[in-house]
């Protein structure tokens, strides 16, 4: 098929939408609105899609549900997948094989994105990078679109620039790596990479499997490309040697102060004690995080990540300094819930995996009462264990991934297995004494028992502000 680039190229175009997940319903609404024959196939039964099929009700789209029928595969143009939707069913060598063009989701919806796009990837503190990179060029005047795998799909962008020609200054994208899986034409200006770690282990084979789904984002790198790179993640650094990724500007950010004459010389960011100085030009800059609302030494990296992009598309220093000073955090994100008879209760529903959990920990001292486990992902936990030894009086474990950790880190503070996560909740209160922190960070995805993780974090700070 000839390569597409603009909305138009859609025009009568046979189209199928694998998956009708959020993604791929605003994904129904553009491809019927841009005139192409659109078809969606998904593995569930109707029934189970009612919800989503209402919102395509009324569309014309064709609709092969309960399985994949490779009859239905083979007539169309294109096939554009859901991120949820494992890359690796045969179904889909079998079109290609065909001469059927299979993309993904996020892929398809930079081919008509013509704005600068700041993209933003890693294990954690993707959603906080994206949303202080907004922020800084909002609060500068800037008009900045924020989306991806983070807040609306970024084809509602494009849908929104079709249906109204107003267009934005700069993108911000947050590319998760079931996104990345399908990438080939991606080209951002500026690639964010904030950390890396184990992470979606029962949807990849090996860390590596995981780590070259990440790597892509460096594939379309050239001289105007910036990179944005944690120099303290030595995974990190060791992706950057890719000589992909040598081919654009690299800045680095870090906490280490032994650091500060090399990134000073080269440009990038970093941050000694309360001091943040960010070199992207001529000069450095200085920026305080004394009054900075976020917790988490973590939050630092965030910002100096953030700083570094917003700053190539026109953010300005006082601005900056002002959303650093007042942005609380994002919900689900070490979020502030309440304080009960002295009790401080801290909701990280966002935190699905180890790394986020050692982050976590990381912003408090000790006396921590921590509630973990969700769906089982195959993720290992002894990286736990010396935290979870020094700061952790009680460790809650409940969901599918209770026995799993219980079996990796148990045996590190006193552990209570617990069958439902209103339970674990009121055991974790009535364990608690006055100066102790009861933390909400499962290390698990939510799947088992909620549909998000924004649902479990919710159902958690109801559960909190029933105690008196």
């Amino acid at each position: 098929m000839t390569p597409i680039s603009e909305v138009k190229d859609l025009k009568d175009k046979r189209v199928l939408v694998v998956g009708l997940a959020r993604s791929g319903v605003s994904m129904v609404h553009f491809l019927q609105e841009a005139g192409a024959q659109v078809t969606v196939s998904d593995h569930k039964s109707k029934a189970e899609l009612s919800p989503s099929l209402e919102l395509i009700d009324g569309l014309g789209v064709q609709l092969d549900l309960g399985g994949h029928t490779p009859k239905t595969f083979l007539a169309q143009d294109l096939i554009v997948l859901s991120p949820g939707v494992p890359p690796n069913l045969k179904i889909f060598d079998y079109a290609r094989s065909h001469g059927v063009t299979v993309t993904g989701e996020f892929e398809f919806a930079t081919w008509f994105i013509k704005e600068p796009i700041i993209a933003v990837t890693g294990t954690n503190g993707k959603s906080s990078t994206c949303k202080l990179t907004e922020l800084f060029l909002t609060e500068s005047g800037r008009k900045c679109w924020l989306g991806g795998n983070f807040g609306e799909p970024l084809i509602e962008y494009v849908r929104k620039v079709h249906k109204t020609g107003e267009k934005y200054d700069t993108v911000v994208a947050e590319v998760s790596s079931f996104q990345l899986e399908h990438c080939e034409r991606f080209t951002p200006q500026n690639v964010v990479f904030t950390n890396l770690a184990e992470n979606h282990q029962d949807r990849y084979r090996s860390m590596e499997d995981y780590v070259n789904a990440k790597r892509r984002i460096f594939q379309n790198t050239n001289q105007a490309t910036t990179s944005i790179l944690n120099a303290d993640d030595n995974a990190v650094v060791e992706l950057a040697r890719d000589p992909a990724v040598q081919r654009g500007r690299i800045f680095y950010f870090s906490r280490k102060p032994q650091l500060e004459p090399q990134i000073m010389t080269i440009g990038g960011a970093v941050c000694i004690k309360d001091e943040i100085r960010v070199r992207t030009g001529p000069d450095i800059e200085y920026y305080t995080v004394k009054n900075m609302k976020m917790r988490g030494k973590h939050s630092i990296d965030n910002i100096m990540a953030a700083t570094l992009a917003a700053r190539e598309h026109g953010a300005d220093h006082d601005s900056i300094q002002r959303v650093i000073d007042s942005f609380p955090g994002m919900p689900h994100r070490l979020e502030y819930v309440r304080r009960v008879g002295g009790v401080e209760f801290f909701n990280d529903s966002k935190a699905t995996n180890v790394h986020a959990v050692l982050r976590a920990l990381d912003a408090f001292d000790e006396n921590i009462i921590l509630i973990m486990g969700g769906k089982d992902t195959n993720l290992n936990y002894e990286a736990l264990r010396e935290v979870v030894r020094r700061k952790v009086k009680n460790l809650i474990l409940v969901g599918e991934a209770k026995e799993r950790i219980n079996r990796d880190i148990g045996d590190y503070s006193e552990t209570f297995l617990i069958g439902t996560f209103e339970e674990a909740v009121l055991i974790a209160y009535q364990k608690s004494r006055i100066n102790d922190i009861v933390l909400l960070s499962p290390g698990a995805s939510s799947f088992d028992m909620f549909d998000s993780y924004e649902e479990r974090g919710n159902y958690f700070k109801e559960i909190v502000k029933r105690f008196r």
